[in-house]
Parts: C-alpha cells; structure tokens; sequence
C-alpha cells in the first residue's frame, strides 16, 4: 500500500498540463488560498522567515517570493512588518500571467507588494537583490534538476536566507486529503492536482540531497505542521561578513 511513497511520482498535473480553463484556474486560486492559509504555509513562514528577520535586527528587508501565486504569503509578510513597525518591500515572481495579475489586484491595500512575470529558473534580478528568497508549493513541480537550478537562482539573489516550503510525502497526508479533505472541495484543479502534489512533495532526506547538489551554504530541513518541510539557507556572502542572522 506505501509503495507508491517510496519515490516522487513524475506525473504532471494539471496546472503543469494547462488542460484547463480559465474559469478553473480562477476557482483554483480562491481554493488554493483558503487551503494555504488553514493547512500549515502561513504558519510555517511565521515560524521560519519572521524569527530570522528579527534576528537580523534590521528596520527595513525585502522579500522575493518565487512563484507567489496570489500573492498570499507576501500579504501575511506585509502584515507581520506592519504589526512591527518594519518597512518591508515584497516583490512576488509568476510566470503565470493571471497570477501575476492576481498578486497586484489582490495586494492593492499594500504598497509594499510589486509583482513581476518572470522564470524562477532565470530570475530577472541581479545578484543580492533581495534580503530573503521564499518559495511556498512550486519546487514539487518540477524534476530534480529544475529544482537544483531553482534553488541555485534562489540563493544567488539573495544576501541574507533563504526559505522553500514544500509537501512532505507522507501516507497520511495523502490518504486524509483524498478523503475527509476533498469532501471540502469543489473546484478539480485543487481536488486532483492536491492529491497529485503529494505525491510530487519530498521526504526530508531527498530535500538535503537536493540542497547539497545545489551547493547550499547552511542548508538545513525542518518539519512543520501539518505535512510540510522547510529547506532554509543562508547567502554565502552573508556568511562571509560573518552576519548574525542564524548562521
């Protein structure tokens, strides 16, 4: 029964696919908030980037979320920062265009939040362009070697840390969300592509595996209620400055 766990499935999804329509996608993305912000991605940001940021002690930073989506975890930055009287400037990369869109639409109470269309595997942006690189439930999407070349983008733009969430690939997870979860679900994007990125997510070994071959500095795995995994890494070059910032 727990052989299909054993190793990441390769199978696409849908919104790997593009086998849907635009109404889909839409109904996708206001589920996808919802399930985000109850299911562990807000609480293990609140538990990872803000601790780090404080221990930096600084007044202002800047955020680069890759493959933001709506832009959801950059409006819960926006209000950690507000709340402690930091100045945060939040850029969130799609190459979705509707998601691109979605970020702006959606964060238009926060000036602090800009949105660019843009590859992770190329980011448009020069080196230490940012403070923290974030990523929340995009690295399952892709191979292994797509996600070395993220996560070596990701630390090349960054001067402080940075912080990947993703799935982990648990028995549990998988049989709670194909079962009691998808009774709450109605749009199908988010009923068959959940189950399938599950699948897709990583044990905590495959994660420091992929961390190593990106040749992370620091590179560490931490788990997070309920079902995720937390990769974190510092920027080489903070290293060198000998930085406070949880080396």
């Amino acid at each position: 029964m727990f052989q299909r766990f054993r190793e990441r499935s390769r199978e696409l999804e849908h919104l790997d696919l593009g086998d849907y329509t635009a109404t889909e996608y839409e109904g996708c993305l206001v589920e996808l908030r919802r399930i985000n912000r109850f299911l562990g991605d807000a609480g293990a940001l609140r538990k990872s980037l803000f601790p780090s940021i404080e221990r930096a002690g600084a007044k202002d930073f800047s955020v680069l979320d890759v493959g933001a989506g709506s832009g959801e975890l950059l409006r819960e930055v926006a209000r950690w920062a507000r709340v402690k009287s930091l100045k945060a400037t939040l850029t969130g990369l799609e190459l979705n265009a509707r998601s691109a869109r979605a970020i702006r639409e959606e964060s238009r109470s926060f000036a602090e939040i800009s949105a660019v269309r843009g590859d992770a595997l190329c980011l448009p942006f020069e080196a230490n362009s940012f403070d923290y690189v974030i990523c929340s439930l995009f690295t399952h999407h892709f191979a292994e070697e797509g996600i070395v070349a993220v996560l070596r983008e990701a630390q090349r733009v960054a001067r402080r840390r940075i912080f990947v969430i993703d799935l982990h690939r648990h028995p549990l997870a998988y049989y709670f969300y194909t079962t009691i979860g998808r009774a709450f679900f109605r749009n199908r994007l988010v009923r068959e592509d959940g189950a399938l990125s599950i699948l897709r997510g990583f044990k905590p070994d495959e994660l420091k595996i992929l961390a190593h071959r990106a040749q992370l500095t620091d590179a560490r795995v931490e788990r997070r209620f309920p079902f995720r995994l937390v990769l974190s890494a510092s920027s080489e070059e903070v290293k060198d400055r000998g930085s406070i910032d949880s080396l």
